[in-house]
């Protein structure tokens, strides 16, 4: 008998026991946070799930069968030219202005497809940080000193912090992880152009689908957030079509799934979740009975989201459970953090950093959260901290990154966001407002 195995496993049940026998059920605080992070799940559930993570999931999966892994190399490889490799990491992903969630799979895909270390981590952190929509809010309701501020440090976050995760694991470079091999018959190489249109279209059902509301009608994203479901309707018509010429799938099919959404919608106006579940869903019927390359495509979508959709969900699970939703409490006491957060001190920087990096936000939650601790007497340094460390972090993100990454690299990339958003905060805290 291995008395060290048994050892482990008789104090891991023994641990379990004690912990469910003086399990607080009954106390107000247990229960609250029992019933916050069952609520966060649901909602996240409700608002991300179909809208964000599904067609993220397509687009990894499309990722990894569609794009030219040279023209990876070519741009965002550990041999590419530092400024174009971090310049296309930092803009790819403020392109996309998704939340730490949706990212995931994004960054996955191109990360396996054999792009550096340093600009996937760019790709990675700009995608949540890099929104255009969240800056222009923070500025109007925040102060245009904070919205500024915001604006610029995401920017400059994104390559550093890619720069020095490429620089401590320049050895590691060459094992980065590669690509699974197509089938020789995986279909003949197309051109950039078509390859590039039928992402944007891809791309554009991701970000009309998610546009978030500005709170008015006015202005270009309020003209945008008024149509984002036709918008949304057109991109995925236009790349229907493209799946049907170019990559040769059903087009009865194709037309019949697009009838079947159009009914959808029409039947329920007031979810046009609905449709869009359908249209998903009839999408993946389609890839399962087409050709080698789109059951390629649908194969490697699923390898995605068995991988990052559990993680996510325990992820938000957890998040409720310890720091509830906005407006509501989890097990730990929201005047704990409005406390440690008040003034301009690099204590209460550091605070709000790390509560921002395992908080969720959801695209622009984060500024009316900021709005009432500010309120509270939360200072403007550590504001800016959790401005540039929340986004892009949460802890269902880290839960993934760590699946991706290991312990080591998603050590590493938290220590650098928060020790960066930190510092960052505390001198314009100190120094600048």
């Amino acid at each position: 008998m291995d008395w060290k195995t048994e050892g482990r496993t008789l104090a891991i049940l023994v641990g379990g026991f004690l912990a469910f026998y003086f399990l607080p059920v009954g106390q107000p605080r247990f229960d609250g946070a029992v019933t916050e992070a069952l609520e966060l799940t649901r909602w996240y559930a409700r608002e991300h799930v179909i809208l964000c993570l599904l067609p993220a999931f397509l687009i990894a999966g499309a990722i990894a069968v569609f794009i030219d892994q040279d023209a990876v190399m070519r741009y965002l490889g550990p041999r590419a030219p530092k400024p174009l490799a971090y310049g296309v990491g930092a803009v790819s992903g403020g392109i996309l202005a998704v939340c730490s969630c949706t990212v995931l799979p994004l960054f996955a895909g191109i990360y396996r497809m054999g792009a550096g270390l340093g600009p996937a981590i760019a790709f990675l952190y700009s995608g949540p940080a890099i929104n255009a929509l969240a800056v222009i809010l923070t500025a109007k309701v925040l102060g245009w000193e904070l919205g500024l501020a915001r604006a610029i440090g995401a920017v400059l976050f994104s390559v550093v912090i890619g720069l020095a995760m490429a620089l401590i694991f320049r050895r590691e470079a060459a094992a980065s992880m590669k690509p699974a091999a197509l089938p020789d018959d995986a279909g003949p190489r197309r051109s950039l152009g078509r390859t590039a249109l039928q992402f944007a279209l891809l791309i554009g059902v991701l970000v009309f689908a998610n546009w978030a509301d500005p709170g008015t009608a006015s202005g270009f994203f309020g003209a945008v957030h008024a149509q984002k479901w036709t918008l949304t309707a057109l991109s995925a018509a236009a790349w229907a079509l493209t799946l049907w010429r170019w990559y040769g799938l059903s087009g009865r099919g194709l037309l019949a799934l697009a009838a079947t959404v159009a009914i959808a919608a029409l039947a329920v106006p007031a979810q046009p979740m609905l449709a869009f579940a359908v249209g998903v869903v009839g999408l993946c019927a389609i890839l399962a009975r087409g050709g080698d390359e789109a059951r390629e495509w649908l194969a490697q979508s699923w390898g995605y989201a068995k991988q990052i959709a559990p993680l996510l969900l325990v992820g938000v699970l957890l998040a409720g459970f310890l720091l509830g939703r906005p407006g509501h409490e989890g097990v730990l006491p929201s005047a704990w953090v409005a406390a440690a957060v008040g003034g301009e001190s690099l204590v209460a920087s550091f605070f709000a950093a790390a509560a921002g990096a395992l908080m969720y936000f959801a695209t622009l939650t984060e500024i009316p959260i900021l709005q009432g601790l500010i309120g509270s007497g939360m200072g403007k340094g550590p504001a800016l901290a959790l401005l540039l460390a929340g986004p892009s972090l949460s802890l269902p993100s880290i839960l993934v990154i760590h699946s991706l990454l290991g312990v080591r690299k998603t050590a590493t990339y938290i220590l650098l966001v928060v020790a960066m958003a930190t510092l960052t905060g505390w001198i314009y805290g100190r120094f600048i407002v």
